[in-house]
Formats: structure tokens, C-alpha cells, sequence
């Protein structure tokens, strides 16, 4: 399995000692409370926005601002070309940003379009779809060595801190250890810790955490 650093950051509190709790025993994990803007080395930045590209709000507001209008733009005649003008929640393109340290955007939906998202899965598959995007753009270009992720869901999806932790740092979990084979245990086991999905997206878990 290729590895690679992962580097969280965000300026809210909370959402770090969350993702302290739920990504203590997983491996190359960094925690960084502040703004991206501020962390020097990374190869690829996560846009965790929605499906139409419009990277005006939040997180991405600034990644715009930092990388400059051509990458929204660029961004969104991909998903013209790759997917019919609709990125889908689960799917997630690299992009490249034409910035001289920071080579790639990494481009993962959280949502359609601008909503709440607390009771659903949506944080688990984006970061589940960015790993699968980062492990296929490696078994060609070998070049992104460490990824910087901020909060999944956490902004306008309204996801708890600790909730999104969760989702995220199982994503992550998965995908450092991928079965050897597939089996309806391994289905149960999966849906079993993800939780969410058809009816359950109507149901909180009983042992979801709102705060840490």
C-alpha cells in the first residue's frame, strides 16, 4: 500500500481534539490548529466542496483566493469533461494547480450543493473517494508524498466535530488495510462501523459524540 503523510488543520479547537481522539493510534497523521494558508510543504490540498465546483465559501473561498480563480475554473471544466457537469458525493479528481510548491488539488464533494449534512456518511465517502483518487494518481506519478485535509462536512454540512473525526479517521483506517478478500462479513463489518446509509441516514448513532 502506498504511503503517504496526512496532514489535518483547521482553526477550530474542538475539531482538532477531535481529530486528536479519533486519529490517535492511526499512523503519519499530523494535526495542524490554523489556517492552511500557514503550513509550508504539502503536494496536494483537499477542496472538500460540492459538486458543481463553486469554490466561493469557507475553506475553499480561500483556496481560491491562495491559488487563484484559474483553478476553480479548471476544476470545473473536469467535471464538465469527466462527469457531465455533476462531481457526485463519492468521487474525488486531481487536479493540478500550477503553484510552484503545492503541485495538486484533490477535489472530493461533501454535498451537492450547499446543505446540511450531519445525519449521512457523505464526510467517510469523500475521504474514502480521496484516498482511492491519491493511491491511483501515485501507481503512475509516485509524487504526492503529504496530503493537507481540512474539516470534512464541518462548515456548512453542520457535521459535529467529533463526528466527522469519526468518519474520516475510518476512511483512513480502511484504507490502510485493504481485505484480501470480499466476503458479506466484510460488507457487514464495514456498513456495521460506517453506520450511516438508506434508512440509517434518519438515525443518530448511539455512540456518536457530539463534542470531544
Amino acid at each position: 500500500m502506498d504511503k503517504f503523510n496526512l496532514i489535518l488543520v483547521c482553526p477550530d479547537a474542538a475539531l482538532c481534539l477531535a481529530w486528536e481522539k479519533r486519529f490517535k493510534d492511526l499512523p503519519e497523521v499530523t494535526i495542524v490548529h490554523g489556517n492552511f494558508e500557514d503550513v509550508p510543504e504539502y503536494d496536494c490540498m483537499v477542496s472538500a466542496a460540492n459538486s458543481f465546483g463553486l469554490m466561493d465559501g469557507g475553506v475553499d473561498a480561500a483556496i481560491t483566493q491562495y491559488f487563484g480563480e484559474q483553478l476553480m475554473y479548471r476544476v470545473q471544466q473536469r467535471i464538465i469533461d469527466e462527469f457531465l457537469g455533476e462531481q457526485p458525493v463519492g468521487t474525488c479528481m486531481v487536479v493540478e494547480t500550477m503553484h510552484p510548491k503545492h503541485p495538486y488539488l484533490a477535489h472530493a464533494p461533501t454535498m451537492r450543493s450547499p446543505m446540511t449534512i450531519r445525519h449521512t456518511d457523505n464526510a467517510y465517502l469523500a475521504m474514502w473517494a480521496l484516498f482511492l483518487a491519491i493511491y491511483r494518481h501515485n501507481a503512475v506519478r509516485h509524487d504526492i508524498k503529504t496530503i493537507l485535509c481540512p474539516g470534512l462536512g464541518t462548515g456548512t454540512g453542520q457535521v459535529p466535530p467529533m463526528e466527522a473525526a469519526r468518519q474520516m479517521a475510518l476512511a483512513y483506517k480502511h484504507y490502510l488495510n485493504p481485505p484480501e478478500t470480499i466476503d458479506w462479513g466484510l460488507a457487514g463489518d464495514r456498513q456495521q462501523a460506517i453506520k450511516y446509509g438508506g434508512d440509517f441516514g434518519c438515525q443518530i448513532p448511539e455512540d456518536m459524540i457530539l463534542d470531544p
